[in-house]
């Protein structure tokens, strides 16, 4: 129940603007300017009781209580670290970023690209924070988390062992601000030790909301070089690209930054390489810094040979707000899969292509935070199947798949956070169907379209009806009526019809069916609830839950049809106020004790 009114309180802020980078969710409902005012105003600094100084905020593992790596931990406060901690020295650079005795480079390799923009860097890290004015021992950072902006709010204690910090460090000891962020961003995902392993593209993600995607360098798109152009026409993180007059004829070459600053390409197009004598003085000029910054230049060609994997993070249209830049069309949308309901597994059919460009990423949702619990990624793919122009929206025949290939799916099924990939089709109408590799396994999702040009999305869904007379009233003669006979034959004809293996039970597919033929059409979130409700472990209804299913669902649709207006039924009201009573604050509109719901925020409330 506290899911349902979770995630309607939830909607209601972000139809509200709620969500986005200049208004971020608070996240653990900390209200970083309030608690610093409290802590300023008491004379104490702040002790965040949410991702306390324990060992239970280290890790589980190998950085849990007792283990060899954290034996010795003690948390200090930067000011016992130092004699002046500096949160940013003049401007981040990437050498404030040195690694720990934590196996998150993928993280600290996207922190450090951060530092090269500027712009996108204090989406991330907020402006107006120092250890001198104002001082409270708190500081605040944004992350995108799956379609919505979260401000987290750490205190400064920082774990250490024999005097120095045990994680993220600068190279000079006194700026604290990477320090500060990496421990915003394990409290974010639990603990410390959940940062351990990962890609880059996972970090880009979460400090831009954009889209990432990877090129196999074994196998490279045959366009690769201008996707590189055209993603750096839209800002995205990658390296620089450009193409240089080289005796008279053109060379494509890359720019590359290594963000530790220590090693370098010493091959063709290098800085002291002989290849630059034959550009010209003002070229080479503009191009080429002959120093050890781990910054150079290489060709094309070496550059497919000596790197296995290209990653773009593309931007959101938010992210940049200079018109230099061309921007993609977005889409998002965010959905669960249910055992019984939309957990359905995959289906293997050949790929087509013609002309128009879109990025399809599809996500799973906080699978880093529960790896302390021992869940673990799932393998998640998605198709695209060509929409027939008979078909409407929420209605394909039963076998539909069976009969209709793909067009395009995602080059494999990956057990990864996210699994994105190009796709080139014709103009037209599709599907996208994302799903885990096997069938029946429970977890949300968020699914994203990036678009070079501006397309129509819409998730398709059953609208919710039925079809009972409109006078329909539930008085005692009627509920009495339903526990007739004629009303019990009538349901297990329809249970009979859809029982197709005579096993005295249903499957939640036949279900739906079923529900669907008694005048019920219900959509996808209420199927979930439904078969939680009335189906055992198994995923099977039989013939007593069935029947407890239709009266309820006759019950409530009847409220519906005689009131026209949910939200002003007062025994409506009533029930829904009794039945989340701990959860009604969060729904309430100025403490008037009412909420306001639709229909299918009603029935989810209510069916339960």
């Amino acid at each position: 129940m506290s899911g349902i009114v979770k995630k309607i309180a939830h909607s209601r802020k972000r139809n509200n603007g709620i969500g986005t980078n200049e208004k971020a969710f608070q996240y653990l409902n900390q209200d970083y300017e309030e608690l610093k005012r409290s802590c300023l105003g008491r004379g104490r600094l702040f002790e965040d009781e949410l991702f306390d100084a324990e060992p239970s905020s280290l890790g589980f593992k190998e950085l849990g209580p007792y283990s060899a790596k954290t034996r010795g931990v003690t948390w200090k406060r930067p000011r016992e670290l130092c004699s002046r901690p500096k949160f940013i020295v003049e401007n981040a650079t990437r050498t404030d970023i040195c690694q720990g005795a934590l196996g998150d480079c993928w993280l600290l390799a996207a922190i450090a690209s951060l530092t090269l923009n500027k712009e996108v860097l204090h989406r991330v890290v907020p402006h107006n924070q120092s250890f001198d004015e104002e001082y409270a021992g708190i500081f605040h950072f944004q992350f995108w988390q799956f379609g919505d902006w979260v401000d987290v709010v750490v205190d400064d204690r920082l774990p250490t062992k024999d005097g120095e910090l045990l994680f993220v460090h600068s190279e000079e000891g006194t700026e604290f601000w990477s320090a500060l962020l990496e421990k915003a961003y394990a409290k974010l995902n639990g603990c410390y030790e959940a940062l351990s392993g990962g890609t880059t593209t996972e970090g880009f993600e979460d400090f831009t909301g954009g889209i990432a995607e990877n090129h196999d360098l074994n196998n490279p798109n045959p366009h690769l070089f201008q996707i590189i152009k055209k993603a750096l026409d839209r800002g995205s993180l990658l390296g620089c690209s450009i193409d240089v007059e080289y005796r008279r004829d053109t060379v494509q070459l890359i720019r590359i930054r290594n963000p530790w600053g220590q090693v370098e390409w010493n091959g063709a197009w290098s800085d002291s390489s002989y290849e630059w004598r034959s550009v010209s003085d003002d070229d080479r000029e503009r191009l080429v810094t002959r120093k050890e910054d781990g910054e150079f230049w290489m060709s094309f060609s070496d550059f497919l040979r000596q790197y296995s994997r290209l990653e773009i993070c593309n931007l959101t249209p938010d992210a940049l707000t200079s018109d230099d830049y061309k921007k993609w069309a977005e889409i998002e949308f965010e959905e669960t899969w249910r055992r019984g309901v939309s957990a359905g597994g995959c289906r293997n059919y050949p790929d087509g292509e013609d002309m128009c460009t879109f990025i399809v990423g599809l996500m799973q949702k906080n699978k880093r935070k529960m790896r302390k619990m021992g869940e673990d990624l799932d393998t998640i793919g998605f198709a695209i199947y060509e929409l027939p122009k008979r078909a409407k929206a929420g209605s394909f025949e039963e076998n539909f798949f069976l009969y209709h290939g793909s067009k395009a799916r995602s080059n494999t099924f990956i057990n990864l956070r996210e699994l994105s990939n190009r796709i080139s089709l014709p103009p037209g109408e599709y599907l996208i169907v994302p799903s885990t590799f096997e069938p029946n396994k429970n977890g949300d999702f968020y699914l994203r379209v990036f678009s070079e040009k501006p397309a129509d999305f819409q998730e398709i869904d059953d609208p919710v009806a039925c079809h009972v007379k409109q006078d329909s009233e539930i008085c005692a003669f009627e509920l009495h009526r339903i526990s007739t006979l004629s009303y019990l034959k009538r349901s297990k004809t329809l249970y009979k019809k859809r029982d197709t293996d005579n096993s005295g039970c249903m499957s939640s597919s036949e279900m739906r069916l079923a529900v669907e033929e008694a005048g019920f059409r219900l959509n996808n979130p209420l199927h979930q609830i439904i078969v939680a409700r009335y189906s055992e472990q198994n995923l099977t209804i039989d013939f007593d839950n069935f029947v407890s299913c239709l009266i309820r669902l006759e019950s409530l649709f009847s409220k519906i049809l005689h009131s026209n207006k949910v939200s002003c039924l007062t025994n409506v009201l009533l029930y829904t106020f009794l039945y989340c009573n701990r959860h009604i604050q969060a729904l309430e509109k100025d403490g008037s004790g009412c909420v306001q719901l639709n229909m299918t925020q009603w029935l989810s409330l209510t069916i339960l």
